[in-house]
Parts: C-alpha cells; sequence; structure tokens
C-alpha cells in the first residue's frame, strides 16, 4: 500500500510506515494513492463482519502484512456488534457503543493498536493524542498494558463528561493523561507542535492515535458495511447517511467505503455550534470561530483535522462538494432533537441526535436515511437524565471506572511545559 502526503505529495511511505509516523511533513496527512473499486459488493454484504472487514482491509493494504497476521489483528480489535436499529419507517440508528468504552472509536482504536503491534519492530513508542471526549478512552484502553508502548492523552479541562473522563483517566500504568486549560483545538495544536519538532519526536518515539493515523480510518470503513449489510437490500438503492462531524474523521471513512463501491447516495455533516464546515460549503470561505462548549462536546471542534481529506476524496472522485449535506444545531435545538428522538421509542445522546434531527430536516420522500450513534446514551448521564426526566442505568464498564480516583495532571497549554513532560 502506498501512501502520500496530502500537502507534499512528493513524501510516500507505505502502510506501515504511515501507522508508526502518524503525521507527515510539515503536518501533512497521509492518504492511499490507490483506493481500488470493489466489483463484489454484494457478496461481501453477505458475510459476517469480521470476515467481510478482513476482505475488504487486504484489499486496500494489499500483502504488505502477511495475510494471518492481518486478519487476527481484525478479528481481535473487532469483538463486538455494531447493530442497525429501525427508529422510523425508513431512518435507522447505527449503534456503534457496543465496544468495551461504548463509542464508536473503539473500532479504530483496537485496529490501530493492533496494527502498530505488528509493524513497529522493536522500537520503543510515545503515542501522543488529544481528545474532545471518546478517543481517549477508546486509544488508552485498546493500548493499556501493551510493551514499549507508553500514551499520553490531552483533553480540555471541564469540556468533557466526567464518566467520558473517568473512562480513560483512572488506568495509570503506560496510560497518563493530562488535562489542559484551554479547548479542544489547544490540545490540537499541541500535539501538531510535538509533531513538528523533529528532535522530540525522535527522542521518544512520538505517534498519534486519533483519526489522523490512517490505520484508525482504515477501521472506521468497516462499520459502514456492517450498516449496509443489516439494511433489507430493497432499501439499499437511495441511502443517506448522517454523520455526527467533529474532526470529521468518521466522514472521511464512509466518503473511502463510498469510493470503494459501496452504495451510499450521499452524507451529511451534522454539526453543532462549531460549524465551520457547513459555513464554509454555505460561502466558500474557510473561517473558523473560536470552539465554543456543547452538550455534544466530542463535536467541539473549528478547525477539523481531517477536512484535508474530505477535500482530497472529492476531487480524486470528481465528486462537487455541493452534494454534501451539512447542518448546524445549538444546544437547545439538539435538545429538542433529543426529545423527539425519546419520543418515538429511541433513547440516543446529543452527538446522535444531532445526525437524527440532520435526516428528519433533509431526508427526501423516497430516500432510507441512517444515523451513527457514536455514544452509549450513559456517558452524558447527567444532560440525557435531565433533558429527557429519566434515570438511566450505567453499563458495567462505566460503573466500575466511576468509583476510581482520577490520575490526570493539569497543565496551561504551553509546548514547552508539554515537551519537559513528555521528556521525563
Amino acid at each position: 500500500m502506498n501512501l502520500y502526503n496530502i500537502k507534499h505529495p512528493e513524501q510516500q511511505v507505505n502502510f506501515a510506515q504511515a501507522v508508526r509516523q502518524g503525521l507527515g511533513k510539515d503536518q501533512g496527512l497521509f492518504f492511499p494513492e490507490i483506493i481500488p473499486q470493489l466489483d463484489n459488493i454484494e457478496e461481501l454484504l453477505d458475510l459476517p463482519l469480521v470476515e467481510r472487514s478482513q476482505k475488504v482491509l487486504a484489499t486496500i493494504i494489499g500483502d504488505e502484512i502477511p495475510t494471518q497476521t492481518l486478519n487476527n489483528a481484525i478479528k481481535n480489535a473487532f469483538t463486538f456488534p455494531a447493530p442497525l436499529v429501525k427508529v422510523m419507517n425508513n431512518i435507522y440508528a447505527l449503534e456503534l457503543f457496543h465496544g468495551p468504552t461504548l463509542a464508536f472509536k473503539d473500532f479504530g482504536g483496537r485496529f490501530m493498536a493492533q496494527a502498530l503491534a505488528a509493524v513497529r519492530g522493536d522500537e520503543k513508542i510515545t503515542i501522543l493524542t488529544a481528545t474532545s471526549g471518546d478517543t481517549g478512552a477508546a486509544v488508552a484502553h485498546a493500548f493499556y498494558g501493551l510493551e514499549n508502548i507508553n500514551v499520553v492523552i490531552l483533553y480540555p479541562k471541564g469540556k468533557i463528561s466526567p464518566l467520558q473522563e473517568k473512562l480513560f483517566c483512572t488506568l495509570g500504568g503506560n496510560i497518563r493523561t493530562v488535562a489542559i486549560h484551554g479547548d479542544f483545538d489547544d490540545c490540537q495544536a499541541l500535539v501538531k507542535q510535538a509533531f513538528d519538532d523533529a528532535q522530540l519526536r525522535q527522542a521518544i518515539g512520538l505517534n498519534s492515535a486519533n483519526s489522523i493515523n490512517i490505520s484508525r480510518l482504515l477501521a472506521q470503513v468497516c462499520y459502514y458495511f456492517e450498516a449496509i449489510a443489516q439494511l433489507p437490500k430493497e432499501k439499499r438503492n437511495n441511502l443517506v447517511v448522517s454523520v455526527p462531524s467533529g474532526n470529521f474523521g468518521n466522514l472521511t471513512a464512509g466518503l473511502i467505503a463510498k469510493t470503494l463501491g459501496l452504495p451510499i447516495k450521499r452524507f451529511i455533516a451534522s454539526t453543532n455550534a462549531n460549524d465551520t464546515v457547513p459555513r464554509y460549503l454555505q460561502s466558500g470561505k474557510w473561517e473558523p470561530n473560536a470552539t465554543v462548549a456543547t452538550l455534544s462536546n466530542a463535536m467541539d471542534v473549528s478547525r477539523p483535522n481531517n477536512w484535508p481529506r474530505v477535500e482530497e476524496l472529492f476531487k480524486r472522485n470528481g465528486w462537487k462538494l455541493t452534494n454534501l449535506g451539512a447542518c448546524a444545531f445549538n444546544d437547545e435545538q439538539t435538545e429538542v432533537a433529543l426529545k423527539a428522538q425519546f419520543a418515538v421509542g429511541y433513547v440516543c445522546e446529543p452527538h446522535g441526535a444531532i445526525a437524527y434531527q440532520a435526516l428528519i430536516e433533509q431526508l427526501q420522500p423516497d430516500e432510507v436515511g441512517i444515523f451513527l450513534c457514536t455514544a452509549h446514551p450513559a456517558k452524558f448521564k447527567e444532560s440525557v437524565e435531565r433533558i429527557l426526566n429519566i434515570t438511566l442505568p450505567l453499563p458495567t464498564t462505566l460503573d466500575k471506572h466511576n468509583q476510581l480516583p482520577l490520575l490526570s495532571e493539569e497543565m496551561d497549554a504551553d509546548f514547552i511545559k508539554l515537551r519537559t513532560y513528555l521528556l521525563k
């Protein structure tokens, strides 16, 4: 598999290098030179999740990783289901929260851990990543206890839900967590500065585990196939997928699936008040505002890292960006959407509520819609209970970590301080 740096196409790497390195020169994102067109989609959709994913990822990655090694990595990563649940006549929820940390990022985090273990050799690695909520838990649990891999996770203090924080800030061991005085964009900027520091990169074997790493992105492609595999065949022709969008890795994965030949008519990028992309699609001007805190905190991102990959896919495929649906809902509208879901018998959380509302407003009468549910409602227990006036039981995983003390350190959004901390 050959990948190029979107910012500097002359920089080309194989899959193993891209996984180990994370980012390219000048913080450029690596992207596959070729995304093959699959000619056996219907046959693939008849297979179970793991077996189908093995074939899809083998087609993309090629023979760089021995077949058995890749198959085992996928088998070890995808140990939980992603059920498609009917909510209304032509609207379905793809539940991606049945993994160990109850969020969609378990797919990408667990596969990346397996992939990195397969390609790293004997070198020591430091994973540095920023999280606006769910990435931290998925990465922490995926890498916890792995030999010669240290993990440092930055998150905005006070801007993720208490249960999200407990899920990844209570592990210890090779997992270190830092609460940054700032917002997610500040955390992300610190990660980018670290990757720009060649001496630091070399000294600690720096890598990133958020959706800028190509292995995470490719893993996410697989659950789009799983969604359509569960959809009745007669409903696959006019499919619209609404994706809760923060850093835009999830949407990028869906667009890769469409490029491979998966029959998805169009996508909707569903955002909260951090609406850089919807405004850009309307005006043609990229004008990020200051990030604001919302109920759907995992989408509190004003400068989405993966947007260059989205544009690259549209350009390469000859698609028009005007065909990408987009929407932005504030917290009041999010609460209304959450109540509307509850009224039809479905309990969701703020991110999924936004994606659902986008379908309600943009789905045409002859279309079928799927919205992605990216986290278990209990991860947002306080807000969901308040809005819906219900009591949510805590799943065992959350309850266990909720009883443990936080192990995080606090730090200003200061790269010099972070650099010193990483070199300890």
